[in-house]
């Protein structure tokens, strides 16, 4: 097991450390829904689901050989579970099936609650007690996410919202479960071995779903497939899980505010789909609830 991705509880001298990783890889994921947007125009969300799962546990089983990893604990097995079926299957699920109705930028919006989710679970589940400074703050900056989503959709939601919400209720438990992990078996090892536990299951639907034809799917489909495949949900997760392990999972899955605010920009760019004023003024916002936030206590159990 590689020493370079194991950390104790962080240090106060740790944590700028710790959200710049975070910070790195939420850069990474939020590009996801708007190129999965684009991919999922062309692909069957099935296929866009699963393939990036298989040829992602492709990468990972290079990178575990490579690294001549050893087997994770038996001990592990349950929470590298809980990562497959929440960041590996559910989230990218959920997220592929709204998109073929849902905006790249409004879903992107709604994920903006993803930090306060996995912050709860993380409480729950008795790995961190957030102080009541940390709790105002996640709050205040999810109801600012949640109160411009609504404004954007007209005040109300619909089914696509309420599988991009299942959809964060899938990641927040990928994500507490893994950064906790992340602490003793590091953050490659934890989402390349979810990756390849995640693999029975996802190489018989890909088999089933079947190879699209060549000419059928764009050129811009294929790339958006290949990063969602090779950043979204290999690479990204280097950096993500590492920044929880070495910050804890509730102070640095703050930095996930400013993902909608990334995806927004993204979307605009990639897909032409509006950046107003007020979103800039909400991106403003939000990023000044993480500082904030990231002054508050929480404790490491």
């Amino acid at each position: 097991m590689s020493t370079a991705f194991c950390s104790r509880p962080a240090a106060p001298s740790h944590t700028g450390r710790a959200m710049l990783l975070g910070l790195i890889g939420v850069a990474m994921f939020s590009l996801t829904m708007p190129l999965t947007r684009i991919a999922v125009a062309e692909l069957d969300p099935l296929f866009v689901t699963f393939g990036r799962a298989l040829g992602a546990a492709l990468l990972a089983a290079a990178w575990l050989a490579w690294k001549r990893a050893a087997l994770p604990p038996r001990t592990s097995l349950l929470p590298l579970g809980l990562v497959a079926a929440g960041c590996i299957v559910g989230f990218p699920l959920f997220t592929s099936i709204a998109l073929r109705t849902l905006p790249a930028s409004h879903g992107a919006l709604l994920v903006g609650v993803l930090p306060l989710v996995t912050a709860l679970y993380s409480a729950v589940r008795g790995f961190e007690r957030p102080s009541t400074g940390f709790w105002g703050m996640a709050l205040l900056g999810s109801s600012l996410v949640i109160a411009f989503a609504l404004v954007q959709g007209g005040g109300s939601l619909h089914l696509a919202d309420l599988l991009i919400f299942a959809a964060v209720g899938s990641a927040a438990v990928g994500y507490a479960e893994g950064g906790r992990l992340s602490r003793s078996l590091g953050g490659p090892e934890v989402i390349c071995w979810a990756l390849l536990l995640a693999a029975p299951l996802v190489l018989p639907i890909v088999l089933w779903q079947g190879w699209p034809a060549a000419g059928q799917v764009g050129v811009g489909a294929w790339l958006s497939f290949a990063y969602v495949t090779a950043i979204s949900m290999f690479v990204g997760f280097f950096f993500w899980y590492r920044g929880l392990a070495l910050g804890g999972v509730a102070r640095v899955g703050q930095v996930q505010l400013l993902q909608p605010f990334l995806s927004l920009i993204g979307a605009a760019l990639l897909l032409g789909e509006a950046l107003t004023l007020v979103n800039c003024v909400f991106a403003l916002a939000v990023a000044a609830v993480v500082f904030a936030g990231r002054r508050m206590a929480v404790r490491q159990q």
